[in-house]
């Protein structure tokens, strides 16, 4: 008697690959969404942090962190006492470790005033890896000044609000949603390349081509 041999016939074959491709494509477009949320999320830092600002501003006639009233205004354990309190300016490199200055200080106050999220308590030594700052949806550091971010080209604004270890593809989609889509102009810009993606300034802004879709950059927009 002879033995038959089985397999597959083009239709399971077909079959399978269909399922496959569905599974595929479902994959693909799951990471899609996520990867979407994940920009908003960070959008909305930008807003949020900057209606901090005007709401604490409102209430109290005062910018966060620059409030030199902030312990009578919120309860904070101190004013700023660097680098220049009550000038009406958030002084001090957005991604300040010195727990003294007007921008370390901001996420305190608005805290306190109910307006963020997170602990008020100030670090008593703020380490390299200091978690007090706000973090967006990548884990990089979040922050805000008054002073210049950008040294070689002039980028006016009432403040500035900073957020890191972006990686270029978020960072392009980041400006074509809010700005110009030209991460080397407008209100949203780019400053550079660094370790971790993280840089207090910069000489200018950085163009973000799809080659640089997996480096990290420090993404900053302008009020």
């Amino acid at each position: 008697m002879r033995n038959r041999q089985s397999g597959f016939t083009l239709v399971e074959i077909a079959i399978v690959l269909v399922i496959i491709g569905l599974l595929l494509g479902g994959v693909l477009k799951g990471q899609e969404l996520i990867n979407s949320a994940k920009v908003k999320n960070m959008i909305n830092d930008f807003r949020s942090t900057s209606t901090f600002v005007f709401a604490y501003q409102d209430r109290f006639r005062a910018l966060p962190g620059d409030d030199i009233a902030a312990v009578a205004h919120v309860g904070a354990t101190a004013a700023a006492t660097t680098p220049s309190p009550g000038n009406a300016r958030i002084n001090g490199a957005w991604n300040s470790l010195t727990r003294t200055d007007e921008s370390y200080r901001f996420w305190e106050q608005v805290r306190l005033a109910g307006l963020a999220t997170g602990t008020p308590i100030v670090p008593a030594a703020p380490a390299a890896g200091d978690a007090y700052n706000a973090r967006n949806a990548d884990g990089g550091r979040i922050g805000i000044t008054g002073d210049a971010v950008l040294t070689g080209t002039t980028w006016a604004a009432n403040f500035f609000i900073c957020s890191a270890g972006i990686q270029g593809r978020f960072a392009r989609q980041i400006d074509t949603t809010i700005d110009d889509g030209d991460t080397s102009t407008g209100t949203v810009r780019v400053l550079g390349t660094s370790a971790g993606g993280e840089l207090a300034t910069a000489a200018n802004a950085y163009q973000v081509t799809a080659a640089d879709d997996s480096t990290l950059f420090t993404v900053c927009v302008a009020y």
